[in-house]
């Protein structure tokens, strides 16, 4: 939990890890998502378990999430496209809204929206024409 002990409506703990869970099993039946993961993730419990603690130090700023998202989005470019964030998108808030009250779906799912533009800004948006360094967590945590 965070300093405050709290969080928007609906979203704690259980429910993030909830929402974590349900939505990526539909990422992983996803006609467009689910291949890309697939390649991407080889253990999906350790996946998981680090997608909860990325939404628990966003939301909850409990600060358990030690990685860098720029870096590991980088390195599957080949095969991520912008068209596929919106997929992501779409589907995190068809989850958010089956599983959570209305203030806290809709808290994840600005976040989201801001994460996944950033994403995109950093490995897409160039104007020297050079590939994107990657960003350090801080940067993506505090933009969203």
């Amino acid at each position: 939990m965070n300093i405050n002990g709290d969080g928007p409506a609906g979203i704690d703990e259980a429910a993030l890890s909830n929402v974590v869970h349900t939505f990526y099993g539909k990422v992983r039946d996803d006609a467009e998502l689910g291949p890309v993961f697939s390649y991407a993730i080889s253990d999906w419990p350790l996946h998981l378990g680090k997608m909860v603690d990325f939404w628990s130090s966003v939301m909850l700023t409990t600060g358990r999430y030690k990685g860098n998202p720029v870096m590991m989005h980088i390195k599957h470019k080949p095969r991520i496209t912008p068209a596929l964030f919106d997929r992501w998108l779409e589907l995190w808030r068809e989850t958010t809204d089956e599983l959570l009250p209305a203030e806290g779906a809709a808290a994840l799912q600005a976040k989201a929206e801001r994460i996944a533009e950033s994403l995109q800004l950093a490995m897409f948006f160039r104007l020297d024409g050079h590939p994107p360094k990657a960003a350090p967590v801080a940067n993506i945590a505090a933009e969203a």
